[in-house]
């Protein structure tokens, strides 16, 4: 179906492609896999149209490609979701779905509504079609992104990181669905972190490291070490940090009573031990991202009760939680994690302009890139220069400077939403390190991931939550996946 050789492409004098080969079948899932900064989006973007090759030759479906853009490979049946969403928030998931295709002078909105709900309910799922998409949930704007990708003819399927903002089940219909895309001769090409998807789905995976092809090896002939080898260069002796840490070091406890959920007039109560990586699980929608929302004041002053050591805290917005050390990654570190446009000093020292001042309460600039250097060492995070953009940076680069922002205070308590979304396998191993680091120094950690292997291997503890409810809480000696699935769907 694909077959792109020598591959070269260059932005100024940086070489995103040095040269790179893909080949990919008819009725082929090929896996796509490199650390951020591997290539892999540039590849992908040549292929869809959206940048031109510097060089190198793509053969198309048996049809040598000279001149390409976004429109000419969507008639040819190429049809990329990429990573950051192409969707147009104030129109609704019909129009979306059907933007920019040819459908006679008048449109008929009724027929349209019928077709998009068709659609999505055709790949498993069901969706308000007349809904605006900024009123999605992420996940939800992630299946309209397939829908659209799927409303025209499409011969090669191009998926960025798609289970990213799924959850379990969300998951499981997808693969469904790209099975079944591959039993109709569509060639798949998914680019993902998460090597067990890979395994799972997969027929063949290509490698990229640097710009460059490492190698293309048949699923079945491999093994994770090899992969994550290929990939980094190196090997990476333990994704997960050991718990040698004993929480009997450390005696403090949040205690928090009736916090309000996702559903009106219902709460939960828990409590969350001092150098604790408490997890929380369940499926999208269940409400966990709320639960660190409320904790963070998002919502106002909640009915809830924080005790810290039978103390009582009051927390009424995101600026008293900073005031009182309660730091929060969100889930969309793009849009509320760090200012993009601004630059790493700028993002890093924000949370605390205070510890950078002098004592008339200007900005000490030396004082200022002491702490922000120090930060960026302690991280790991690999930049160029301190005043580049945030937006300069991979994103595991971006998500460490949003930890650093946080540990620019005296923080306690770190909430932290889906920690290594879109983060290569090299980076996770290092964000986890860096959390594991702040639990062994006593702060408080609650941690939502939908990456099951993730929650089982970073918690000290699970909650999980359906419907905003407490289904049980599981400790770490009996973390199994199928008890976990189990609560979150209520089939305990």
């Amino acid at each position: 179906m694909l077959q792109a050789n020598e591959i070269k492409k260059f932005f100024g004098g940086v070489k995103a492609l040095k040269g790179v080969d893909l080949h990919v079948e008819a009725g082929e899932i090929h896996g796509l896999l490199g650390e951020n900064g591997a290539g892999k989006s540039t590849l992908m973007k040549v292929i869809s149209g959206a940048h031109a090759a510097d060089s190198g030759t793509m053969v198309f479906n048996g049809e040598t490609i000279v001149h390409n853009n976004p429109h000419i490979a969507r008639q040819r049946g190429i049809s990329i979701i990429y990573q950051e969403f192409s969707l147009v928030p104030e129109l609704s998931v019909t129009e979306n779905i059907f933007l920019g295709q040819a459908r006679g002078s008048w449109i008929n909105r009724k027929q349209l509504d019928k077709e998009a709900a068709e659609l999505i309910s055709s790949i498993g799922f069901e969706i308000n079609v007349s809904k605006k998409i900024r009123e999605l949930s992420v996940a939800n704007q992630q299946i309209v992104e397939i829908a659209k990708a799927l409303s025209q003819k499409v011969k090669l399927l191009i998926l960025d990181e798609p289970s990213a903002v799924l959850g379990t089940q969300e998951v499981k219909k997808l693969f469904t669905l790209l099975r079944k895309l591959k039993t109709e001769g569509v060639a798949v090409i998914y680019i993902s972190h998460h090597l067990e998807e890979l395994f799972e789905l997969t027929d063949r995976i290509t490698v990229l490291k640097d710009g460059s092809t490492v190698s293309t090896i048949a699923t079945k002939d491999t093994n994770k070490d090899q992969l994550v080898s290929l990939m980094v260069g190196r090997e990476l002796s333990q994704m997960y940090p050991d718990k040698t840490q004993s929480l009997g070091e450390f005696s403090g406890t949040i205690k928090i009573e009736n916090l309000a959920t996702v559903k009106k007039g219902e709460s939960l109560s828990f409590e969350l031990h001092e150098g604790e990586i408490l997890g929380i699980g369940g499926l999208v929608g269940s409400g966990r991202t709320e639960v660190l929302e409320s904790l963070f004041g998002l919502h106002g002053k909640a009915p809830s009760t924080i005790r810290i050591n039978g103390k009582p805290l009051l927390i009424g917005s995101p600026r008293d939680a900073i005031r009182k050390g309660w730091g929060m990654v969100p889930e969309d570190r793009k849009k509320f994690g760090g200012l993009l446009n601004l630059s790493l000093r700028e993002n890093i020292s924000m949370a605390n302009l205070s510890r950078s001042a002098n004592r008339w309460g200007f900005i000490d600039g030396k004082k200022e890139l002491e702490i922000v250097n120090d930060l960026m060492k302690r991280l790991q995070v690999k930049f160029g220069n301190i005043n580049d953009p945030l937006l300069s940076l991979s994103g595991g680069n971006q998500q460490k400077v949003v930890l650093a922002k946080w540990l620019n205070l005296d923080l306690k308590v770190l909430l932290i939403d889906e920690p290594t979304r879109g983060v290569d396998v090299g980076a996770r191993a290092e964000i986890y390190q860096i959390i594991q680091q702040l639990a062994n120094q006593g702060v408080y950690i609650l941690m939502v991931s939908s990456d099951m292997e993730e929650l089982m291997g970073m918690s000290d503890r699970i909650l999980v939550l359906k419907n905003g409810q407490l289904q049980g809480s599981i400790d770490r000696k009996d973390f199994n996946e199928e008890t976990i699935l189990r609560l979150a769907i209520g089939a305990n």
